[in-house]
């Protein structure tokens, strides 16, 4: 005699739903542990960062790492003590760019400093300048003549 079969209980196993589903249910499940690791706002601030932190910080600061609401900043010794002051403003300044409060706190690293790149060359100006004719005699007409060619030859 075959031995019987344990009966399995239907009532355990969760009934499936072959209706349609939005494409929403579909990408989140994917989508999830990609945005844990990098969200979007984080991307975002890493991005436009000369645009969300202004010229002034952006110039003296960069993103290194943002994480669990934490912002990591290179920046030289003397700049983090620095921005440490005005710590609460930066960070409102960055979460109101982003649109929602995204940053809470700041962390600074020493980095050193990027280079500035060279400005560039302007062409040679002429150093014999021709001086206005109608200019007048003595000491006044040549301070005029000198603040005319400095004008001149800086552009």
């Amino acid at each position: 005699m075959p031995a019987a079969e344990p009966q399995r209980n239907l009532s355990a196993e969760p009934r499936r739903n072959f209706a349609p589903r939005g494409i929403a249910a579909l990408v989140a499940p994917i989508t999830r542990p990609a945005f844990r690791r990098r969200a979007p706002a984080a991307a975002q601030l890493l991005a436009d960062w000369p645009q969300l932190a202004g010229p002034q910080l952006a110039a003296r600061a960069v993103p290194v790492k943002f994480a669990g609401g934490t912002l990591t900043l290179g920046c030289t010794g003397p700049t983090a003590m620095e921005l440490q002051f005005s710590e609460a403003q930066i960070i409102a300044r960055l979460n109101l760019a982003l649109g929602h409060a995204v940053v809470e706190r700041l962390r600074f690293v020493q980095q050193s400093p990027r280079l500035p790149a060279a400005p560039p060359r302007r062409p040679a100006a002429p150093r014999n300048l021709p001086i206005p004719a109608d200019l007048p005699p003595g000491e006044l007409g040549e301070a005029l003549a000198r603040l005319y060619r400095g004008i001149k030859t800086r552009g």
